[in-house]
């Protein structure tokens, strides 16, 4: 059974930010499962008995190599979705994360081929399908 594809998967995804009106993005490598080349914020599924305070802690460790200073929990998403392989679906707990910018690294090279910072008025291209949707129903909180 596929967490995701036979089920729906629970993930806790979030938007870095350093407090001065920039995010940070990572670009999909090809070696992700789908959306190769598109920038997209941060996150990951939740493992089983896993607290979700606890799943932003060990994604931000393992993409970035940082700890939250803070976080802001924004809402969640049930997301359907539809590529090559079939149907997907995910329920979304998203946060807004306060990180200490210098001290992000690629701590995932296969994974994401960049790191880097926009403001929201420069984001890069191309973006990753939710990505859209993300930033338009959390605009006020960003």
């Amino acid at each position: 059974m596929e967490k995701g594809r036979d089920y729906p998967g629970i993930t806790a995804t979030f938007i870095c930010h350093d407090g001065n009106g920039h995010y940070l993005f990572s670009k999909r490598s090809a070696h992700c499962r789908d959306e190769h080349g598109c920038w997209e914020p941060g996150g990951g599924g939740v493992e089983f008995g896993e607290r979700l305070e606890d799943a932003l802690a060990r994604e931000l460790m393992e993409e970035y190599g940082v700890l939250p200073l803070e976080f802001e929990f924004m809402g969640f998403r049930d997301v359907h979705r539809q590529d090559e392989r079939g149907k997907s679906h995910w329920i979304g707990f998203d946060y807004k994360i306060l990180v200490d910018r210098n001290a992000v690294k690629n701590c995932e090279p296969l994974m994401i081929d960049a790191l880097d910072w926009f403001s929201l008025e420069n984001l890069p291209t191309p973006l990753h399908s939710q990505a859209p949707l993300f930033l338009e129903k959390y605009k006020d909180f960003l």
